[in-house]
């Protein structure tokens, strides 16, 4: 490479992050946006979703057709159950500790949290307290699951089912046991 061709690189460097800039300014409209985290966290995803493509091509796994409407619905509720699980029951909070901080109690057996500020640890804090962030990563796991290891994941997707089920239970038992403890 050429001096030339090198100041040629960094001008275009330079441009590039003074785009990147205005676009952060302009879009943020005074608000804190980490638009560059959220970049990483998409990079990070995409990379996350690639090995799990190459996983399964190299295992030479077939896709279905169309997927099942029970592995749907079961895939959705285990979805479901695993994200909350990761993001918010209190057993879990240690995974989440590194990026976040403990605010209180958030309904049964469940954490309210909020990302810790600065040093990176926001965008990671960010997608572990939020069950719909987490859903996104659990979902493509549990599909690719049922892809490489389909016996096992839907054995468990079908434990996670399960847990989902014995919640609804336990608190509407709790709704009717206080409606009835008013009443007496």
């Amino acid at each position: 490479m050429s001096p030339t061709d090198t100041a040629a690189d960094s001008r275009l460097a330079q441009r590039l992050c003074d785009l990147a800039r205005r676009t952060q300014r302009r879009y943020s409209a005074g608000h804190d946006r980490p638009l560059g985290g959220y970049l990483a966290a998409m990079t990070g995803f995409g990379a996350y979703t690639a090995a799990w493509v190459a996983a399964v091509r190299l295992r030479g796994c077939p896709l279905p057709e169309r997927p099942e409407p029970w592995d749907v619905v079961l895939t959705s509720v285990a979805t479901f159950r695993l994200s909350r699980l990761l993001s918010k029951a209190s057993v879990t909070s240690p995974l989440r500790a590194p990026f976040t901080r403990y605010v209180g109690p958030q309904g049964p057996a469940e954490l309210h949290e909020e990302a810790q500020p600065g040093d990176g640890k926001n965008i990671p804090g960010e997608l572990v307290t939020c069950p719909y962030c987490t859903s996104v990563w659990v979902v493509t796991a549990l599909t690719a699951g049922q892809l490489l290891w389909p016996r096992a994941t839907r054995t468990a997707m079908g434990a996670l089912a399960g847990l989902a089920g014995a919640d609804a239970l336990q608190l509407g038992y709790g709704v009717l046991t206080s409606k009835t403890a008013g009443d007496g």
